[in-house]
């Protein structure tokens, strides 16, 4: 009897994916798939004409004097979360809710189009660099329990202004798709006295049909619980529970697993938007979380969510992870 369609579960947070082979699409079938247009001038673009608030900013080496800059971080102008009372959660009959106490801000790179798949390792770095940094900095924020850093690439996947750049938020909690993420490597430490991401590792290294690119330190993978399409992990090969806390040789390894990935996406499937966002251990008892291991993860929007991914939590994925590692393998960047 031929198989419609496979459940696989994530071996970390316990969420189920359905792989549906009867709708089995090849990797070209993906290609070309519709784009919202995204043309937005120089001129009217606002991080063209920054106005000199930038909590950091860094240049690459031999810069000139046009080129003062590679990367800014800058306050958000319309922040979703702002200094404020840390969370005093207060009841509303038989809900309840705390203040949005936090920050929000930008990170920009120089050049109003190119995207990271066409950016070099070094200004990825810088990127990367730019992250930590603020990261380093946000957590010591009394009211931080998580620091969010994500890439939005192309208006389907949430931009609103063309020019690349990431934004980092600071949340009162913990957010519930980290926590899960958290409960589950604890789980599996308590049970097993190993890190399930170290596991995970090692045996996608060893059986090699889910890998799409490795370098010394950095592994990058299709999940074997892929939620959607083409979607991507990049891992640490060496524990580390804690993104902020990577030297600068790994932040070179990580910048070039990142830039390859997202070259790799760019160019096979032909520039779709994606998103990508950091998991790391949470602000607070950093002993307690040493079990975790943080990563990135990239997700292309190949799909839409629709009634039963909405209503069940479960989403469908019309292509298999080993088909789609195998073709990221193959295209050359």
């Amino acid at each position: 009897m031929k198989l419609i369609s496979e459940l696989r579960q994530d071996i970390v947070s316990g969420d189920w994916v359905v792989i549906a082979r009867v709708r089995a699409r090849r990797p070209h079938d993906f290609l070309g798939q519709k784009r919202v247009s995204f043309n937005q001038p120089k001129r009217t673009c606002p991080f063209e004409t920054l106005a000199g608030d930038a909590l950091l900013a860094y240049p690459v080496d031999g810069a000139g004097k046009k080129e003062r800059w590679w990367v800014e971080v800058i306050p958000n102008k319309y922040p979703v979360f702002a200094k404020g009372i840390c969370a005093v959660f207060n009841r509303a009959g038989i809900y309840q809710w705390t203040e949005g106490a936090g920050a929000h801000e930008v990170v920009v790179t120089k050049d109003h189009t190119r995207a990271f798949d066409a950016m070099s390792d070094e200004e990825v770095e810088l990127v990367a660099r730019a992250y930590q940094d603020r990261y380093t900095i946000l957590k010591e924020d009394e009211c931080a329990q998580y620091v969010s850093i994500f890439h939005n690439h192309g208006r389907l996947a949430g931009a609103t202004i063309r020019h690349p750049h990431s934004q980092i938020i600071v949340l009162p909690v913990v957010p519930p798709d980290v926590g899960r993420s958290i409960k589950g490597s604890e789980e599996y430490f308590r049970e097993h006295k190993k890190c399930v991401h170290c596991v995970m590792v090692k045996f996608e290294q060893e059986e090699k049909a889910r890998v799409i690119y490795a370098n010394e330190r950095f592994i990058v993978i299709a999940p074997y619980a892929s939620r959607s399409a083409f979607e991507i992990r990049i891992f640490p090969k060496a524990h580390s529970a804690h993104f902020e806390k990577m030297n600068g040789e790994e932040r070179r390894g990580f910048a070039h697993a990142l830039r390859i990935a997202l070259a790799k996406i760019a160019q096979g499937l032909e520039n779709p938007d994606y998103n990508f966002f950091l998991h790391t251990a949470p602000i607070k008892d950093e002993k307690k979380h040493s079990h975790y291991h943080w990563h990135l993860e990239i997700v292309p929007k190949t799909a839409i969510w629709a009634g039963f991914e909405i209503g069940t939590g479960i989403e469908i994925s019309t292509i298999a992870p080993e088909d789609a590692a195998e073709f990221l393998r193959k295209i050359k960047v």
